[in-house]
């Protein structure tokens, strides 16, 4: 863990004294922050929780008995006004992966990078303290292993760029006016339920299930041996909760600057492995036998080593937060259609 909290300096060290914690999310719509509004509100249900999202990429528009505010964080008065009154700020609205951000890149470096310093500037104007995931992208080819948030960043794509600059901003706008904490956050897989929707994402794991459900050919990038570390959305969830629980505590204390944990498992397999144990549960769960092609790799900004262990040990020891699901048993929740 890189940590940089300091005493706060410009706005006095006497702590924020909290009663009832508002906790607002961006992106609350997607495939995370909707799991993280439903995480919030089963661990405290007392809590006030502000729920944003513009609609690009939404799969939910409601979440328990409130509607989730149609907000676009490139409109900083609208957002400012939208979390007046947050204690804490979980920032996860964000235009996310390789390809959707070299299709949209005007898009990804408003809402990356403009949205980001709008969500940070808030936070600074009013000491509301701040989440905000940065992704692995920002690393580029790993120098050594285990992965830790304190490697050089050298990103390889436009998507990792526009973390990178989300993360340096923060670290600039939480000196001295808030605490933040920053996610190097691994490559995503696994589907849950919102009110009885299913909200999933295409990551490696999610796509090669539904091939496999629809009895297609599992197709792998050459060459096929490239490791990658996978997180169970539920899991990545769960860690902004920990992380909302001791930024108030910091935020009482009256600490202001970043820390930075990584959010992973113990699970680095090779895409090639991934696509064997989709195949293999595919046949004994549900009877469908499915064939692995390696086809010619379309990326080329990919990182290619054949091992990705992460150091989670910070998230561990600050957070006391530890991966619960497995890709295994979530591959068999997939195929099974018993998602929970």
């Amino acid at each position: 863990m890189t940590d940089t909290i300091q005493m706060k300096t410009d706005g006095g060290n006497d702590g924020r004294e909290i009663e009832t914690p508002t906790v607002a999310v961006t992106g609350a719509g997607g495939y995370i922050g909707s799991r993280v509004v439903v995480e919030f509100q089963e661990a405290y249900p007392d809590w006030e929780v502000i729920a944003l999202d513009n609609g690009y990429r939404a799969q939910v528009d409601a979440i328990g008995d409130f509607d989730i505010q149609h907000v676009d964080i490139r409109n900083r008065n609208r957002l400012e006004d939208a979390l007046a009154g947050a204690d804490v700020v979980c920032h996860l609205a964000a235009i996310s992966g390789v390809d959707d951000c070299d299709e949209n890149p005007d898009l990804a470096y408003e809402v990356n990078v403009t949205g980001t310093n709008n969500v940070a500037w808030f936070c600074r104007k009013t000491g509301a303290a701040l989440v905000f995931p940065f992704s692995m992208a920002v690393l580029g080819d790993p120098e050594e292993f285990p992965i830790t948030a304190d490697q050089p960043r050298d990103p390889l794509n436009w998507y990792g760029r526009t973390k990178l600059l989300g993360e340096r901003s923060i670290e600039a706008f939480a000196d001295g006016a808030f605490p933040a904490h920053l996610f190097l956050k691994s490559n995503l897989y696994g589907e849950h339920v919102v009110d009885g929707t299913k909200v999933g994402k295409p990551t490696v794991i999610n796509f090669f299930v539904n091939r496999a459900l629809a009895g297609e050919t599992l197709t792998v990038y050459e060459p096929g041996t490239q490791a990658r570390n996978f997180v169970h959305v539920k899991d990545v969830a769960w860690a902004y909760v920990r992380s909302a629980e001791r930024l108030l505590e910091q935020l009482e204390h009256g600490e202001t600057g970043t820390e930075t944990y990584e959010i992973a498992s113990d699970e680095d397999m090779s895409v090639m492995g991934v696509a064997d144990t989709v195949r293999e549960v595919a046949l004994e769960e549900r009877g469908i036998d499915v064939d692995v092609e390696l086809v010619e790799n379309p990326r080329d900004g990919e990182t290619m080593v054949e091992e990705f262990g992460v150091d989670i040990s910070a998230a561990s020891n600050e957070l006391n937060w530890i991966p619960q699901e497995s890709i295994n048993e979530s591959v068999q929740q997939l195929l099974a259609y018993s998602i929970k």
